[in-house]
């Protein structure tokens, strides 16, 4: 539950949420006005948010932070499905889902999230139809990507893989507070491993050829990535 000092933040905080950037003020306050300290979580870095035996119904506000979603498979290795960041919405009401379904959710660093019940969150896409239209946006971009995500899973080679998807943390892990030609994201060969569906060796041998390349350096559960070097190995 979140503290005075917290929910002071909130009104600033608010329209920094991606999807709501073109809201008028008149919604973006009564989407305030549903956010409450119970539902509030100032998570520390490696706290949980929620498993998938307690997933709620309704929707998350990242509000600052990054949060990554991971599945545990038979053999209790975990599996990441995807890393959001501050300004992201997920979650699931009756009439959509957003984000990766019956995952694990950890902060990956000290983060607030907020959460307005799905009972809360329905009646403002009955009486603000713009909000739909919104959402309605979210999920087929959700869908393109994964479209282009399943494409190189089944149709790329590893190292196509590996760039798309680092390309695709990119993003991720720009704070924007200054303009640097690289990035550093938080992951280890084994949970890059993961994600693309391949052996760990395989995923250091391909990391290895683009660092002698100088696309990116490896370093201890990071992989820093130079952008412009990136970007001129993409299609």
């Amino acid at each position: 539950m979140a503290n005075h000092e917290t929910m002071e933040k909130i009104p600033t905080l608010l329209p920094g949420i991606k999807l709501f950037e073109s809201l008028s003020p008149e919604i973006l306050d009564a989407i305030k006005q549903s956010i409450t300290p119970t539902h509030t979580y100032p998570l520390a870095k490696n706290a949980r948010l929620q498993t998938p035996d307690d997933e709620k119904k309704g929707l998350f506000l990242l509000f600052a932070g990054k949060l990554r979603f991971y599945k545990i498979n038979a053999d209790g290795k975990q599996h990441t499905v995807c890393i959001q960041k501050e300004g992201s919405v997920f979650g699931q009401v009756h009439t959509f889902a957003l984000g990766a379904i019956g995952s694990y959710v950890e902060a990956m660093e000290e983060s607030i999230v907020a959460f307005i019940p799905a009972e809360k969150f329905e009646p403002f896409l009955r009486k603000y139809p713009e909000l739909s239209m919104i959402f309605l946006e979210e999920i087929s971009r959700n869908m393109r990507v994964q479209d282009e995500w399943v494409e190189h899973l089944v149709f790329g080679d590893l190292r196509s893989k590996v760039l798309y998807f680092l390309n695709r943390l990119i993003d991720k892990f720009d704070t924007g507070e200054q303009e640097s030609p690289e990035i550093v994201i938080p992951l280890t060969h084994q949970e890059l491993a993961d994600i693309i569906g391949a052996t760990r060796e395989a995923v250091s041998l391909a990391l290895k050829e683009l660092s002698n390349e100088g696309v990116l350096t490896t370093g201890r559960k990071t992989i820093i990535v130079n952008v412009a070097s990136m970007r001129k190995e993409l299609p």
